[in-house]
């Protein structure tokens, strides 16, 4: 918002808005094509024209948008616009409203220092009493007893009407006897463990001609050839992983001595089946 001081040196500008007002409309251009062309709003083109400068801001915004508009029409507003004197804008004054005592200060000062004080207090007391011991050597050192020497009970006997009591220092000589040591025998007898499982072998026995695909560990082939009748294959768990048999009918599997029936995996009488890392037959997995 402009200042009336402000305003009363705009109003030496008065009659640059008719002027523009004038050549726009002898332009032929309406509001809106002015606004378009300075990419100005039309409330401002209309301001500027009916000389409302308190809605267009500071005294220079609205210099650059008069020279603007006047340059897009071709008229001459310079000798207008250099009447106007605008003084320099002078920052206002800040004033303090607020008045804090000294005395106030200066409490508030020590009380922040006491606070800082204790705090710091509360922290270091415990860890120097913690760690007193430590630097001044006055640490309780633990007591210690030695586990090779065993302390002997010492009969007390009750004093009778005549018997004499023997003196503290007479028992403090006394000797301890020490119990004889017993040996440690070790035992060198071996331990029993137990037997391993027998692996999972499998086993195939042809009784026909079979041709046979058995395929290893990563895609590697085991043994891939017609077999002949009355051949036998033994494979141990993790030797193969995948197998098809041809003419499965005439071929007998077994794993770990029993027989595994081929139908399940069957078709055609060609039989297809995986081997797990135990060894047991599963069927193929797509």
């Amino acid at each position: 918002m402009i200042d009336d001081q402000t305003v009363s040196d705009l109003d030496t500008v008065a009659g640059c808005g008719t002027r523009l007002r004038q050549a726009r409309e002898a332009a032929g251009l309406t509001l809106e094509d002015v606004g378009q062309r300075l990419r100005m709003p039309v409330q401002v083109v209309k301001s500027l024209e009916q000389e409302q400068w308190q809605k267009l801001g500071a005294p220079v915004f609205v210099r650059g948008q008069l020279r603007s508009y006047a340059r897009l029409l071709g008229v001459d507003v310079s000798e207008l616009l250099e009447q106007a004197q605008v003084g320099p804008v002078v920052p206002p004054t800040l004033v303090s409203h607020t008045h804090t005592p000294r005395a106030r200060r200066i409490a508030e000062n020590l009380g922040r220092r006491a606070l800082y004080v204790g705090i710091t207090a509360v922290l270091a007391v415990p860890v120097w009493f913690a760690t007193r011991g430590h630097f001044d050597g006055t640490a309780p050192s633990p007591s210690t007893a030695s586990l090779d020497v065993i302390p002997a009970a010492v009969p007390v006997t009750p004093a009778g009407p005549g018997s004499a009591v023997p003196a503290p220092a007479e028992v403090a000589a006394a000797p301890v006897a020490k119990p004889a040591a017993t040996p440690y025998v070790a035992s060198l007898a071996p331990v029993p463990r137990a037997a391993p499982a027998p692996a999972a072998n499998l086993d195939m026995q042809f009784s026909g001609d079979s041709w046979v695909d058995i395929a290893g560990p990563e895609g590697g082939t085991v043994e891939k050839a017609l077999i002949k009748a009355g051949e036998t294959r033994s494979f141990t768990p993790g030797q193969v992983t995948r197998v098809t048999l041809g003419n499965a009918s005439a071929v007998q599997v077994q794993q770990n001595g029993a027989i595994v029936d081929l139908t399940p995996y069957q078709r055609a009488n060609v039989a297809r089946f995986q081997v797990s890392s135990e060894g047991s037959v599963v069927p193929v997995s797509h």
